[in-house]
């Protein structure tokens, strides 16, 4: 078991907290974001951690974790970030944004899932999201359950609150048939040149929904936080003094 942290984004709508420092080394309360992320690992047993870096990465040496290095980092989305690490993978391992916090709980519940491609969605997110956004629509996207309880729709635009039953945080975890159909995906993709440079988590995660691996929701009450903006890291500041994360 693994878990690898895509960490190799410049972090542009934290600036001017990012201009000398990687995204994942913002500080929240402080403790930076990574640091929360592996605190929370360790505690739930998983110490294999693959950090993938881009911006000032030579910063993230000394976290007592292998680096990755996405020399393309400006150029290119998660995906490819991800897949930099492809010889990391092995038959099981936790794929994590590097720009979320999370409670121990949340861990958790992804470790004890069976499923081969475990997705963790926050049933709870238009509670986070209005006070993250003015509009909550304006940022959030679909995400829909079919009747076998797998995902159908994830990460695409929405015109009304009823195409979301929960939103995606950015945690998945793949088990053996979920890295083989990961691979294939992206593989397919590649060959297709449907521009997997620019292609966002979600585009890959939809391609995989119609597979017959499929993705399988966890789904949690909050208990996560995000932390893409100056505003965001104010919210995330109050809302962790109040007890967000558990």
């Amino acid at each position: 078991m693994k878990l690898l942290i895509l960490a190799a984004g410049m972090g542009t709508r934290l600036k001017p907290l990012t201009d000398d420092k990687p995204k994942v080394l913002t500080e929240l309360n402080g403790k930076t974001l990574l640091q929360r992320q592996l605190d929370t690992a360790h505690e739930a047993g998983v110490h294999d951690v693959v950090l993938i870096g881009g911006y000032l990465a030579d910063q993230l040496r000394g976290f007592g974790a292998e680096l990755v290095i996405n020399e393309d980092y400006a150029t290119t989305n998660m995906v490819q970030s991800l897949f930099c690490a492809r010889s990391h993978f092995g038959n099981d391992f936790i794929m994590s944004y590097g720009d979320i916090v999370y409670g121990r709980a949340v861990l958790d519940n992804l470790l004890e899932s069976q499923e081969q491609v475990a997705v963790v969605v926050d049933s709870r997110w238009r509670f986070y999201w209005e006070q993250r956004f003015e509009d909550p629509l304006s940022d959030a996207e679909s995400l829909q359950m079919d009747e076998q309880n797998r995902i159908s729709s994830i990460g695409q635009k929405v015109r009304d609150i009823s195409e979301i039953e929960a939103q995606y945080i950015g945690l998945v975890r793949f088990q053996r048939n979920g890295v083989r159909q990961l691979c294939r995906s992206y593989d397919s993709a590649c060959e297709e040149k449907t521009g997997v440079d620019d292609m966002y988590m979600t585009d890959l995660l939809q391609a995989m929904a119609s597979e017959p691996v499929g993705l399988a929701p966890v789904l949690i009450d909050g208990n996560w936080l995000e932390i893409d903006s100056v505003s965001d890291l104010e919210l995330a500041e109050r809302l962790l003094r109040q007890g967000r994360l558990h």
